[in-house]
């Protein structure tokens, strides 16, 4: 990434001209970018260009593209660069995921965001696959030109109670949602998950994944959707993707002092109500590690909008540099907890434990579970 920051200094048109005569994908929204990306770039079939260890930003892109001749390419994007992004690499295909609160000390509130994901993607002649459950994301594709609505399980709802276009609230039934001013869910649907399968178009593949978490089948789906716009086969596509098991360090399952440990990364509300689902019933001990550094936002008060409450029965372990404000949380929450000391080794077990962790705790246990 340090050779890209460089590139760009030298030549700010860098990205217009790696980017010219290809055929790109562009993925952003503030939950599942990564493992999108991911399951895109397996299922395309061809030699593809990407950033596949999440540096999404400019420097990242520039980075990964002048790394590669491939002429196909799919890159994650930080949700407050999209605009900029997508003007300077004119992508033929953009997927929007989802919109909710994360690092609000570095990124403009939600619906701030999607105002600026609106304005951008009127100008953009790119084919947008669009979360159609999320009305923020609707709100911001509605001007597209091109829109294909992924119907998709979306639990998170707590940053779009209100109409992004007249503040009333809205009135949510089922998967849908609508306004008194007539702002609702697109009833146009291209691709939805259903069960165990996506559907795109008229075409029922099934969705095996390596990767648990039926948000982890509605990412598929929407990478489905965005090869289908390719003109890529989605049934073959599914079966590749089928063999993706971990992205990143994430879902893996590692050793660490005589424990297996599933890595699982949650950085805000949203994503970790998501993946609190895949903690087995109690009883049983969860690990939980917070900090809050530069890159995972200085202010840790989103722990209070987490659903806590869903780990009573288990008993918490607390790491990180903010495991005191966790523990602070969890004992609001009825939870029984511990912290864990810097020195101490845990007890080894066969139980797997699931470790929660956000993004720069997650970094430091990729390196605990390396050396173990």
């Amino acid at each position: 990434m340090a050779g890209g920051r460089v590139g760009l200094r030298l030549f700010p048109g860098l990205l217009e001209e790696l980017s010219r005569d290809r055929s790109l994908v562009c993925v952003s929204g503030t939950n599942g970018k990564t493992t999108t990306t991911a399951l895109i770039a397996r299922g395309w079939g061809v030699p593809v260009v990407t950033n596949e260890t999440g540096a999404n930003m400019p420097a990242g892109h520039a980075a990964a593209l002048a790394g590669s001749s491939a002429g196909f390419g799919v890159l994650e994007v930080d949700e407050a660069w999209l605009p900029e992004v997508m003007a300077r690499l004119s992508p033929r295909v953009i997927v929007l995921l989802n919109l909710s609160r994360d690092q609000l000390d570095r990124a403009s509130e939600v619906r701030t965001l999607a105002g600026k994901w609106r304005a951008a993607l009127a100008r953009s002649g790119a084919s947008v696959v669009a979360n159609a459950n999320d009305p923020l994301v609707v709100y911001a594709a509605e001007t597209a030109e091109t829109v294909l609505w992924c119907d998709v399980p979306t639990p998170w709802l707590e940053d779009a109670r209100s109409c992004p276009h007249c503040t009333r609230p809205l009135t949510h039934e089922g998967v849908g949602f609508s306004c008194v001013c007539g702002f609702s869910r697109p009833a146009r649907i291209s691709a939805r998950l259903d069960g165990e399968s996506a559907v795109i178009g008229a075409t029922s593949v099934p969705v095996s994944l390596g990767l648990s978490g039926e948000f982890n089948r509605a990412n598929a789906t929407m990478a489905l959707c965005a090869l289908d716009t390719l003109g890529v086969d989605v049934s073959e596509a599914a079966a590749r993707m089928s063999s993706l098991s971990s992205v990143a360090g994430r879902f893996d399952v590692r050793r660490y002092h005589g424990r297996s440990v599933r890595m699982l990364l949650a950085k805000n509300p949203a994503g970790f109500s998501a993946l609190l689902s895949m903690v087995p019933s109690a009883p049983g001990e969860v690990w939980i590690a917070i900090n809050a550094r530069v890159a995972d936002g200085r202010d840790p008060s989103w722990l209070y909008d987490v659903p806590f409450e869903l780990l009573r029965g288990h008993r918490v372990v607390c790491f990180g540099d903010r495991r005191l404000d966790l523990a602070t949380r969890l004992d609001y929450a009825g939870v029984e907890w511990r912290l864990a000391q810097d020195s101490a080794t845990p007890e080894p077990s066969e139980d797997v434990v699931h470790l929660l962790a956000n993004y720069t705790a997650f970094a430091d246990w990729l390196k605990e579970t390396e050396a173990c």
